[in-house]
């Protein structure tokens, strides 16, 4: 008789990032989210004025902008970072 010998193969997919990988991806989440929160603009309670100080602040102005420059700078590393074999 002719019979054939079927070899078991398991197909194992590894994920394109690993743990560490995922969480710093996640860090950078948050970092461009805080970035993005802080940025929101002032709320006056008369429409008809303009608040200078608070629409030009530096934490908005400045800081907020820096920090999601850092979270995309997080999110590349967390890309490119080969995982450990």
């Amino acid at each position: 008789m002719n019979e054939k010998k079927q070899v078991a193969t398991t197909n194992t997919t590894s994920s394109l990032f690993d743990k560490q990988n995922m969480w710093l991806m996640l860090l950078g989440v948050g970092v461009i989210a805080i970035g993005m929160l802080l940025m929101v603009g002032g709320r006056s309670n008369d429409p008809n004025t303009f608040n200078y100080d608070e629409v030009y602040s530096t934490l908005r102005i400045s800081v907020a902008p820096v920090l999601i420059i850092i979270g995309l700078g997080i999110e590349i590393y967390a890309i490119f970072k080969k995982p450990k074999a």
